[in-house]
């Protein structure tokens, strides 16, 4: 069985502070791996709390050296806070106390800090911030000698315009279109002032607010959520690394599958808790368990024997890999999740179907995948196409030659 550990055992290290006043705490998180590109991770104006560890886990998943650093040590060692009112007051009063100058000399610290450890591939260190931290993440692209940075939602980058000539790095901003703390005039100098600059992007998000992409925060959005880390990956990725072979990944994962058939092979490409989504009929599973039984009960051993995966087209990205395919098999056993309950018929199935895989670090996060269930319905003799706009096997026949009759269901 898989080890469920994302991580090796986090750590707090000491960082000696650049003015020679004293030093202060550090979270570390290390990926399974023990090396990778360091990552230094800015907090938001909570402290090092448990949020900002669990995306230093989160990203050490991913295969970076992630280091947080405890910025308000110079107001008060280890700051913990939670989100109630009561700490909501307390985080703005150390937000206000927050001497920023100071602050980025403990960001430059911290990134020397991290490229001097052994743990961290070719010295190669990127920001990553949220909040307060999203501000430290614009100018640590401006005043450190960081290779790549990444703010979500920072607050004050409109103050801090000046400095954009200053940019000497790749830089990714996440900006919400509702965001309380970052007004429409104030998003609008940032886009304005950073478009069309090389290395810069700037992503603003609508319809959601700040602290969109706080797992469990009141203003957490999924969707926005998942597009922001996304690019935050791409842009870490082209300036620090980790490089991966996500193709070769796949390719293994799907032999294990549909060749040697081994659900325990299967399971050793995936992450601690992977999942899978079949979207047409919501099979799969969430979490190692639940998967593993999906995938010995109901996948792996349940496909029959003349499957076949026939390649079209292949996208790979930062993170993740598209793979157009035609998916083709004799219904000669039951398929619990392609036609659950439904008895073999015998008949000849080809659809196309896409795969959307998504990785962390070298392992394989999700999957969800795609295809025309109505097609599968009618080729299978469940459905009778007379009078619907669906088709049999005629989706997998164009969908390798585009000559064939367009827009036959149009009468």
């Amino acid at each position: 069985m898989q080890d469920p550990a994302a991580t090796n055992s986090p750590r707090q290290i000491r960082i000696q502070a650049s003015d020679g006043s004293g030093s202060f705490n550090g979270y570390l998180a290390v990926p399974r791996s023990g090396s990778g590109p360091g990552l230094v991770l800015a907090q938001e104006i909570f402290g090092v709390n448990q949020t900002m560890r669990d995306v230093a886990d989160y990203y050490a998943e991913e295969g970076y050296v992630v280091l947080v650093p405890d910025l308000f040590w110079r107001q008060q060692p280890d700051v913990e806070l939670g989100y109630s009112p009561d700490d909501w007051q307390r985080a703005f009063a150390f937000y206000k106390g927050f001497d920023e100058a100071r602050g980025m000399e403990d960001m430059q610290a911290a990134i020397t800090a991290l490229r001097g450890r052994p743990e961290v591939q070719g010295a190669k260190v990127g920001v990553l911030g949220f909040c307060l931290g999203g501000k430290l993440a614009y100018l640590a692209a401006c005043r450190t000698d960081a290779d790549v940075a990444v703010g979500y939602y920072g607050v004050g980058i409109d103050a801090a315009l000046d400095e954009a000539d200053r940019i000497r790095c790749r830089l990714a901003l996440h900006v919400a279109e509702l965001d309380g703390f970052c007004p429409p005039e104030a998003r609008e100098r940032i886009v304005q002032a950073l478009r069309g600059r090389p290395n810069v992007e700037v992503h603003v998000y609508p319809g959601v607010d700040h602290a969109f992409a706080r797992v469990g925060g009141e203003h957490y959005h999924r969707a926005s959520a998942l597009m922001a880390h996304e690019r935050s990956i791409a842009a870490l990725k082209s300036a620090i690394g980790p490089h991966y072979d996500l193709a070769a990944l796949w390719d293994k994962h799907c032999e294990y599958e549909f060749a040697t058939r081994n659900v325990d092979d299967t399971m050793s490409t995936m992450v601690a808790e992977p999942y899978v989504n079949h979207i047409p009929t919501m099979t799969g599973g969430v979490g190692y368990k639940a998967l593993h039984h999906f995938y010995t009960h109901h996948f792996v051993n349940s496909n029959p024997p003349d499957t076949s995966l026939v390649p079209i087209s292949r996208t790979v990205g930062a993170s993740q890999v598209v793979d157009e395919m035609l998916f083709c098999f004799t219904h000669t056993t039951e398929i619990p999740w392609m036609l659950p309950g439904v008895a073999p018929t015998g008949r000849r199935v080809e659809i196309p179907l896409l795969a959307v895989v998504k990785f962390r670090g070298d392992k394989l996060y999700h999957e969800h995948i795609y295809w025309d269930q109505a097609s599968v319905l009618v080729q299978v003799g469940l459905l009778d196409a007379a009078g619907l706009p669906v088709a049999g096997v005629e989706t997998a026949r164009k969908l390798l030659d585009e000559s064939l009759p367009s827009n036959t269901l149009m009468g």
